[in-house]
């Protein structure tokens, strides 16, 4: 393990590199910032900022798909189980034995499964917008709403056309979904491209071919959900309470799916909390 009070701006696993904002106080508890999809590391900052004002040390990477020297192009590169050692690489390198996880979107579902199946490496977890996915496979098969929402990742499935839909109409469909114009500009600069999507998407390609289960949690857990997400129902937002054993905390905010852009406050406050109770 690296030396705990030594910036980190990239790590690496496997030849393959990825960008890290580390920023806060260098002895502050770690706290693990995972962004979801189509979105990057800068998604945090207005969370962060809150974060450290209150003693915290974050870390934020760009995940497999989004680091410029993480962008391997196979389908199979992008399963599950490589996003969680990507993470667990990541706390290996700062230097510490536990860190705190937090995760928003895609960046949530890893954050589930890092502190799942890693519970040795996680003090607690915090993730905003995304059920645990048990709940979410429960709530797929159980209710017609989910599947709505969900139509998209079906469409995902689909070879090279998904990246070329999403870049030419990547700015109309944030819009749709909510994410405020400034958002969506720099995300834009880096994934407005078919070739820049197509890790991403392939995330979503290959999840089904994953292999890494989501065991009950026992890890401190809160999570955070809007009401109004066009992507996540609350039928697995409530069952997820069945698929942890610890310490839970559910925060049921009115708001839509991009928490970390657009209730920074509420998000921040409510991992605040799970720290301070975990620690």
């Amino acid at each position: 393990m690296r030396d705990p009070n030594q910036r980190i701006t990239t790590f690496s696993r496997d030849g393959l590199r990825f960008d890290v904002t580390d920023a806060g106080p260098l002895d502050g508890e770690v706290v693990v910032l995972l962004h979801g999809f189509p979105t990057d590391r800068t998604s945090w900052e207005r969370v962060s900022a809150r974060l450290h004002d209150a003693g915290l040390r974050t870390l934020a990477p760009d995940q497999r798909g989004y680091s410029p020297g993480a962008c391997p192009r196979e389908r199979d590169a992008y399963r599950l189980e490589e996003l969680v050692a990507d993470v667990l690489a990541l706390v290996d390198a700062s230097g510490r034995e536990r860190v705190h996880v937090v995760g928003h979107d895609w960046g949530g579902a890893v954050a589930w499964l890092v502190a799942c199946n890693h519970p040795d490496r996680v003090a607690t977890v915090t993730v905003l917008s995304t059920p645990h996915p048990a709940a979410m496979a429960r709530a797929l098969k159980a209710t017609l709403e989910q599947k709505r929402k969900s139509w998209y990742m079906a469409a995902f499935q689909l070879p090279w056309l998904p990246e070329r839909t999403f870049a030419a109409g990547f700015h109309s469909l944030l819009t749709c979904s909510g994410l405020p114009s400034e958002d969506q500009r720099r995300y834009a600069a880096r994934l407005a491209r078919a070739d820049a999507l197509a890790g991403p998407i392939n995330w979503y390609r290959a999840a089904r071919g994953s292999h890494v289960g989501a065991h009950r949690l026992e890890v401190p857990a809160t999570y955070v959900w809007g009401s109004r997400d066009p992507f996540l129902g609350r039928t697995a937002a409530e069952l997820t309470r069945e698929h942890v054993g610890g310490d839970y905390e559910f925060v049921d905010l009115d708001a839509g799916h991009w928490l970390p852009e657009t209730r920074d406050a509420e998000s921040a406050a409510a991992i605040l909390r799970r720290v301070a109770r975990g620690s």
